[in-house]
């Protein structure tokens, strides 16, 4: 990363502003006080939103979109390293950084609770964001979804603390300074990054060591693949656990969510939060987009949307339905996401399926690899049935997993449709 100083900035112009986590940060520039411009392939509702707000936007991506008075530039790691923008800008010498570093740059100025983790960070950093703005604590934050309670993925606030969902992909949260680290939890995931259980551990472990002594880590201090990030920290340990609530009444079912809104309350409490306002803010706690998001009925089955796309995931969502829903028979629509971790998590995928009663596969969704691994979802229904599961069925398609679930859903069924890639697609076949 280039040397660059926020005060030093005027004009950031960011490629693939279109996204999730990239309209979000542009969305913090602005509020510094910066001039904002920005590219993707096609417009959206997001670009849309972009430009009331005051962001410059292009639909098409070509090196004239870099303007004259262009000082920084914001990518996203997924951009290929000769994009024609990306390329333009680094032949006339612009400060040229991706999205974490530009997270980074802006965040770090602020009081900054970080909130990473395996599973459960993106719910466990917005019902912090609703307690925070609850308790007048009027945080600036950034969460890698949509809230539903304002349909935004950021806040813009005016006081010292700002609120982050913290990723560990590629070690990529490793650009944050936290006063407050929230851990939900820690497995193996990313695989086709981490070599093993143990470089998660160590990526964690260096951001631990970063909270300072007068800082706290929100944590589940009795979970075994915690212990080597915990060794030696200066910051107080918090667990997360005493705070754990099941009588608390969620709209959001599960006991997962259970403990994301403990992490939440255990941070909350240490800023100085009180119990009664935590409480209240959570049982109004709406959700989030991709989060067991209700989508309408099909055939009178509720039909939810969910982002999750590993095993834990997977057991967590569908026991949550469970709770929602007693007595109903579960219907899973589930694709897999990257070869590699549907290779390096086979076993614990088919184990995982157990949990609901039927269970359609969609193709395995490449997302940027080739299948070197030889793995697929024909091979991961085949498994699971070896195991015992007779109603899991691999498709070729989407299209044809609408046809089925069109037959299947009834009024004694909620559908599930799970997945990081192109499964929402699904969503609208069906209703």
């Amino acid at each position: 990363m280039n040397s660059v100083a926020i005060s030093e900035v005027s004009h950031v112009h960011f490629i693939g502003v279109g996204g999730i986590g990239m309209s979000g940060l542009a969305r913090l520039f602005l509020h510094e006080g910066k001039s904002v411009s920005g590219s993707d392939r096609a417009p959206s509702a997001l670009t849309s939103a972009l430009e009331a707000e005051g962001v410059t936007f292009y639909a098409a991506q070509v090196p004239e979109n870099i303007a004259d008075d262009v000082d920084l530039v914001v990518y996203t790691e997924a951009m290929a390293h000769d994009h024609p923008e990306l390329a333009h800008a680094r032949e006339r010498g612009i400060t040229c950084i991706n999205y974490f570093e530009g997270l980074g740059l802006v965040a770090n100025q602020y009081y900054l609770i970080a909130v990473a983790g395996s599973h459960g960070k993106t719910t466990t950093t917005a019902m912090l964001i609703d307690i925070a703005e609850a308790a007048g604590f009027d945080p600036t934050a950034i969460v890698g979804s949509l809230r539903a309670s304002t349909k935004s993925n950021y806040r813009a606030g005016k006081s010292k603390y700002f609120i982050v969902e913290a990723c560990e992909y590629k070690r990529d949260f490793l650009t944050l300074t936290p006063d407050v680290l929230v851990i939900t939890n820690l497995e193996l995931e990313h695989v086709d990054y981490y070599k093993s259980l143990a470089d998660v551990q160590d990526a964690f472990r260096t951001l631990a060591l970063r909270v300072p002594e007068d800082g706290a880590i929100i944590c589940a201090t009795r979970d075994v693949n915690l212990a080597p990030v915990l060794e030696g920290v200066s910051a107080k340990v918090v667990d997360y656990h005493s705070f754990a609530d099941p009588l608390l009444e969620l709209q959001v079912p599960g006991m997962h969510n259970v403990l994301n809104a403990a992490a939440a309350r255990a941070a909350a409490d240490f800023v100085g939060v009180e119990s009664v306002v935590a409480r209240e803010a959570l049982t109004n706690f709406k959700g989030t987009w991709r989060r067991f998001e209700y989508k309408g009925e099909l055939n009178g089955a509720p039909v939810y949307d969910d982002y999750g796309h590993h095993p834990t995931e997977i057991r967590a969502t569908v026991r949550g339905a469970r709770d929602k829903y007693p007595g109903k028979k579960v219907t899973l629509a589930f694709q897999p996401h990257t070869y590699s971790r549907l290779h390096e998590l086979f076993e614990d995928f088919a184990e995982a399926l157990d949990e609901a009663d039927e269970v359609y596969l969609a193709p395995a969704y490449a997302a940027r690899e080739e299948n070197v691994y030889g793995t697929s979802s024909e091979k991961l229904a085949a498994r699971a049935q070896e195991r015992g599961h007779k109603k899991v069925v691999a498709y070729d398609s989407l299209e044809e997993i609408a046809g089925a679930l069109k037959v299947s859903a009834s009024g004694d069924s909620v559908v599930l449709i799970m997945g990081a890639g192109d499964i929402p697609k699904l969503t609208a076949m069906i209703l």
